[in-house]
């Protein structure tokens, strides 16, 4: 019972050993798993914490990232709407220009289009009444035809006589009437041949004078002042001759002051200084008080007078020329002619004169009478200015017009009206016949006055190319040369040997006939005010 006791007690202690191993080992086992668990949930969590923080960080940086983009997409729109908008508004004036220069060319064609309608209405009035004068002169035609029959059945009648010696006694009295109309035709065409041959020797005799170069040309570049009296003329002349040189220096003329009575003598070969110079000399005569401040002031209102009076020659010009539309310039052009003269003839009224022959041929012509005027009148308005631009009137003329958008039919008319260029329309040959019926004198119209000219601006332009020169003249047709230097620039030593140079590049390089005098002037004023 003992052992008994002592095995089942032994089997316990065993039995509860392995069941406390049993459970230590269970208990082992759920505490491992326990802390595998809990260490699993801790790792999970971190790696979610940090998977959370990247999450974060790269929505952060999304953000950011498309912020930037909106911003970069906005700056770009911007951008690209103010260039749409700037390329709209330049295509957009382009196209107003566009509109504008259509609507400009539409204007033009509807005026030309207005005109070519009135000039068929006009055609078509023209060839009407053409055709009903050409009915009414057949049917006078019959009606003559009829009423010289029955005349002349009448005649027979009355005069009893057969047609073979009505015939003679007609012829015998038509005989001796034309033999006495002859005979008056003779004498008159006698008569006619004395006057036209008187003319053409004094064209002739005029023409001969101007290539000598002597009293034709001081007939047409000087002009006379009456002096009251001698006293006057002192005064004119002033202390030491001031006066005169400063009236000479303001103008740019020859004053000749000689041992003749009451006169006084302006010579220049510029037409418009020659005038200025009269008129001043006239009212400071007139006024008395004449000092080289009196002068210049008379001189400058003179001059001003002068250009407004030239202007308004111009526009009687084309007025009484009826030619409408003229520039400024061309008015002004005009008038100038009024003061020249080529060879013994106003140029202003032989420029009318050509204007009205050139619209009497071109209406026996059947051209247009209107632009046949315009190229007469302005045929010689290069001789305005060709003491001031080199080379022949007509070129100069036609250089004139073209910067006036005149029509080439004008421009090859006042170009050609000498032959210098060919003629390209019917108008250039009108003018040239015209010119040479105005002037209806033998030779040369060019070469001989074109040289003159230009010797004279030789002359002034030779003495302008010395230093200290200020002003040049050329007076007494071309035989003297005036020459004003600055007497701050140049003393009196200088100005000798100025003087001597200029002679001798005017011997070297120059033509001419006789001599020319060099005369150049120094003067040093002083002007102070007492106040």
């Amino acid at each position: 019972m003992g052992p008994l006791i002592l095995l089942a007690a032994s089997f316990l202690i065993n039995s509860a050993v392995y069941i406390g191993a049993a459970i230590g080992l269970f208990a082992g086992i759920v505490g491992t798993w326990v802390v595998r668990e809990w260490l699993g949930r801790q790792r999970r969590a971190a790696i979610r914490r940090e998977s959370d923080r990247i999450i974060g960080e790269a929505t952060k940086e999304a953000e950011r990232i498309l912020q930037k983009a909106e911003v970069d997409a906005k700056a770009e729109f911007i951008k690209r709407n103010e260039q749409f908008e700037k390329e709209t508004a330049q295509a957009r004036n382009e196209i107003k220009e566009a509109e504008r220069r259509l609507d400009k060319r539409e204007d033009t064609l509807e005026r030309k289009l207005d005109t070519l309608n009135s000039k068929e209405r006009a055609i078509e009035n023209a060839e009407r009444q053409l055709r009903e004068r050409e009915k009414q002169a057949a049917l006078k035609e019959k009606q003559l035809a009829e009423t010289l029959a029955q005349q002349r059945t009448q005649l027979l009648k009355i005069a009893g006589m057969s047609v073979e010696e009505a015939k003679d006694l007609l012829l015998r009295r038509l005989k001796d009437e034309v033999e006495h109309e002859a005979a008056e035709l003779i004498a008159k065409t006698v008569g006619e041949a004395q006057d036209i041959a008187e003319q053409r020797a004094r064209d002739i005799t005029i023409t001969a004078i101007q290539r000598y170069a002597a009293e034709h040309t001081c007939d047409s570049t000087v002009s006379t002042v009456d002096i009251p009296s001698d006293d006057m003329k002192g005064r004119v002349i002033g202390r030491e001759g001031r006066n005169i040189r400063a009236f000479e220096k303001a103008t740019g003329v020859d004053v000749i002051v000689d041992d003749t009575p009451g006169v006084v003598v302006v010579s220049a070969f510029d037409p418009i200084r020659r005038e200025v110079a009269r008129r001043a000399m006239e009212l400071l005569i007139q006024d008395g008080r004449i000092h080289p401040a009196r002068i210049e002031e008379v001189v400058e209102e003179t001059r001003k007078v002068v250009e407004k009076e030239v202007l308004e020659l111009g526009k009687k010009a084309a007025m009484e020329a009826n030619v409408p539309g003229l520039n400024r310039r061309h008015l002004d052009l005009l008038g100038r002619l009024h003061y020249r003269t080529s060879y013994g003839q106003n140029v202003l009224r032989h420029s009318i004169e050509v204007a009205c022959l050139c619209q009497v041929m071109a209406d026996e012509l059947r051209l247009d009478g209107a632009l046949a005027r315009r190229c007469g009148l302005l045929h010689d308005i290069g001789k305005a200015v060709d003491h001031e631009v080199e080379g022949a009137h007509p070129k100069i003329g036609s250089d004139i017009c073209r910067k006036f958008d005149e029509r080439p039919e004008v421009l090859n008319a006042i170009a050609g009206h000498h032959g210098d260029v060919p003629a390209i329309s019917p108008y250039t040959p009108l003018v040239g016949a015209a010119d040479a019926i105005s002037a209806s004198r033998p030779g040369s119209r060019r070469e001989s006055l074109e040289r003159y000219i230009k010797r004279l601006e030789q002359l002034e332009e030779l003495a302008h190319q010395f230093p200290g020169v200020k002003q040049a003249y050329a007076i007494q047709a071309g035989r003297e040369i005036r020459v004003i230097v600055d007497a701050n620039k140049v003393d009196d030593k200088g100005a000798i040997k100025i003087a001597r140079d200029i002679a001798q590049r005017i011997e070297g390089e120059m033509t001419y006939p006789g001599e020319v005098k060099v005369t150049l002037l120094r003067e040093v004023r002083a002007v102070e005010y007492a106040r």
